[in-house]
């Protein structure tokens, strides 16, 4: 396991490379963060080590930013080296995308035992990449989704990241909360791969009988995933994989489907995702209808809130507008916009 640490005081990143390296690992040092996103950026490193401030004020914490808002192959794990302890300054690296923290001046063996944490979690990759491949299975019996999971995907941990600096969610939107919403929103309509291509590929409007058939999507995925978890039952990603797929057409008033729940009844990570999925079904040309521009997907999901959609979660959507359409036109297929 390669290990970048990012540090600007030389002091530092001498003691940490001399830690790391007598504890088996292959260590790459640099004391700024453009050398240091260059690195990532050609995959030489998936575990990052980096001081809060590294040659500037919070300049460590934009580092993880920026990773987050780009699109490497493979997870990338970051731990904060900081002397930034209180509750507010985790929220802001959770935010920022921090898997981790370490304080200074750091423990050997902590920062030993941290690192072998990060280890683990990235040596999941491979189911990572098969829970994607799951999803890209569904997502192919409809050409006309294009992209559509990579971005629900960067909606949902954008709408997750923002949700972690408020008190409602701060003791629910955890660092892994965060990471497993990232990883299981591409599950949301695997259920879709056993609805009749008839149903699911009509280019008119359905049918009563249809539309009911097309529902049915959320709970054949969910009890697909029911089946994983009775084999592993302890796999928290799994659960949540399963909220989303069941939940994620329910409304806040209690008149969605499958199960008519409503309110806070309604899984978090389902609101999120409900967001998400809308925001890019308005925004996405589809069989049955051309692409909406942003101001009218922005107007009819801020209608929505407090029916179809969780109040919070569309405050958390207004935040971050222009990260939404970064990600739309990052992973777009420049359809026609009805503006």
């Amino acid at each position: 396991m390669r290990v970048l640490v990012v540090d600007g005081d030389r002091v530092a990143l001498t003691l940490i490379r001399n830690t790391l390296t007598n504890a088996g690992y292959e260590v790459l040092i640099t004391d700024n963060c453009e050398e240091a996103l260059s690195i990532v950026n050609q995959g030489l490193c998936h575990l990052v080590v980096t001081d809060w401030d590294v040659d500037k004020p919070d300049s460590g914490l934009h580092l993880c930013q920026f990773i987050r808002r780009e699109e490497f192959w493979g997870y990338v794990y970051l731990i904060l080296l900081t002397s930034h302890n209180e509750p507010a300054d985790r929220v802001r690296g959770l935010t920022a995308g921090a898997d981790d923290f370490i304080g200074k001046p750091f423990d050997p063996d902590e920062l030993v035992a941290r690192v072998r944490s990060g280890e683990r979690v990235l040596s999941m990759d491979t189911r990572d990449v098969a829970i994607f491949a799951m999803a890209k299975l569904a997502e192919s019996r409809d050409p006309e989704t294009g992209m559509h999971l990579e971005r629900v995907q960067g909606y949902s941990r954008l709408l997750a990241q923002d949700l972690a600096w408020s008190p409602r969610f701060q003791s629910s939107v955890t660092a892994n909360f965060i990471r497993w919403i990232y990883l299981t929103s591409p599950l949301h309509d695997i259920g879709k791969v056993a609805i009749p291509d008839y149903v699911l590929l009509k280019p008119g409007r359905l049918t009563d009988r249809e539309f009911a058939l097309m529902k049915t999507h959320t709970t054949l995925g969910a009890n697909t995933i029911d089946i994983a978890l009775r084999k592993f039952p302890d796999a928290e990603f799994l659960r949540i994989a399963r909220e989303i797929t069941a939940s994620h057409h329910e409304r806040i008033d209690g008149t969605g489907y499958p199960t008519q729940v409503r309110g806070e009844e309604i899984p978090l990570s389902g609101r999120i995702v409900a967001v998400a999925d809308v925001y890019d079904a308005l925004t996405s040309r589809r069989l049955y209808k051309d692409a909406f521009s942003h101001e009218i997907a922005r107007s009819m999901i801020v209608a929505g809130g407090g029916t179809q959609f969780d109040r919070d979660v569309v405050q958390a959507f207004l935040r971050n507008e222009d990260a939404f359409q970064d990600i739309r036109d990052r992973f777009s297929e420049a359809p026609p916009e009805i503006t």
